[in-house]
């Protein structure tokens, strides 16, 4: 499975912005899909995950926040990110598990950097 994100950018604090990850492969395997995120001298940590039956789970810190979605079709999964704050800053990966919502990740993307600038 082969995992590209894009849409990172550098944006404002309070701006919105939408990153999006395309699989590739045996997604046929996949049963949940997730993004994370590590910020400068930070671990990473997860941000919101997705089952193949729409069940979702989000970081307490952007929940109200941050929309996780997939379009099928598509083979994408996207983050919609709203209210963006400073700390939202960091690298965020797409990441794929053939396991359960909360599995560890088993394929990774390269990562899209964001940046929030006040």
């Amino acid at each position: 499975v082969q995992l590209r994100e894009s849409g990172g950018a550098v944006v404002q604090a309070g701006e919105s912005l939408r990153l999006s990850c395309a699989a590739s492969g045996s997604i046929f395997s996949v049963n949940a899909m997730a993004w994370y995120r590590q910020a400068p001298g930070a671990q990473r940590e997860l941000v919101a995950s997705m089952s193949s039956v729409g069940d979702t789970n989000y970081a307490e810190s952007v929940k109200g926040r941050f929309t996780i979605s997939r379009n099928s079709a598509k083979n994408t999964v996207y983050l919609q990110m709203n209210e963006l704050k400073l700390e939202d800053t960091a690298v965020y990966y797409c990441a794929a598990s053939r396991g359960s919502l909360r599995s560890p990740a088993d394929y990774w993307g390269q990562g899209t950097p964001v940046t929030v600038s006040s």
